[in-house]
């Protein structure tokens, strides 16, 4: 079974030289690292996060040749400690999170990991100096327990690009779970597609999918 959809809107958000939707916003490489800050204002969060992200990939020479286990390196040091991947699997999986046991869910929440990290190192492959980010100006309270972070993805020659992030408030501070590209959002594109490899073959027939995408 393959899980086609997000990933090809992904790709067609990025363009043949867009960077795909990410935890990052255009820097100089370079910079100094930021310090981000999960408990500051949502955009303050995002924007650290990705200036660190995109300033690393910039500034590696492996990971602009499209080296995609030195991409897949850099994804996890820097944008995955930001991601609430145990809450994307849970919603993603839908009713079927109760029917797993334990350790199946254990198991769930790494192969999805695994997944998206395949397919957003795929994206960085594409970084250029053109490729910018730009936050919007928040709409939500920065208080709320539950944000939506609005940003655009432009480059030279192609039309903007909207992404949204949503991060929800934990006791360490905001987490990303979840994300809109092109009217698109992650979760509830890939619980469909759970659904139907569940029905099909069990949670554990899922899992072993999730594991031999490549």
């Amino acid at each position: 079974m393959s899980f086609p959809s997000f990933p090809r809107i992904l790709r067609r958000a990025i363009g043949p030289c867009l960077l795909g939707a990410a935890l990052l916003l255009s820097a100089s490489a370079g910079a100094a690292e930021r310090t981000a800050d999960p408990k500051a204002a949502p955009n303050d969060f995002l924007e650290a996060v990705a200036n660190n992200m995109l300033d690393a990939v910039k500034a590696d020479p492996k990971a602009l040749q499209g080296d995609p286990a030195h991409i897949a390196d850099l994804v996890r040091r820097y944008a995955m400690p930001y991601v609430d991947m145990s809450k994307t699997t849970r919603l993603a999986a839908g009713r079927y999170w109760r029917q797993a046991s334990a350790a199946q869910k254990d198991a769930l929440v790494q192969a999805f990991t695994g997944t998206l990290i395949r397919t957003y190192s795929g994206a960085f492959t594409r970084v250029t100096s053109g490729t910018q980010i730009s936050l919007l100006p928040f709409r939500g309270d920065p208080k709320a327990q539950d944000a939506v972070v609005r940003t655009t993805i432009s480059q030279p020659n192609s039309s903007p690009i909207g992404v949204d992030y949503r991060l929800e408030q934990t006791a360490e501070g905001w987490k990303v779970y979840d994300l809109n590209v092109e009217g698109i959002w992650l979760i509830q594109n890939y619980r469909n597609q759970f659904a139907s490899e569940i029905n099909r073959s069990g949670i554990d027939g899922l899992i072993a999918a999730l594991n031999t995408k490549k």
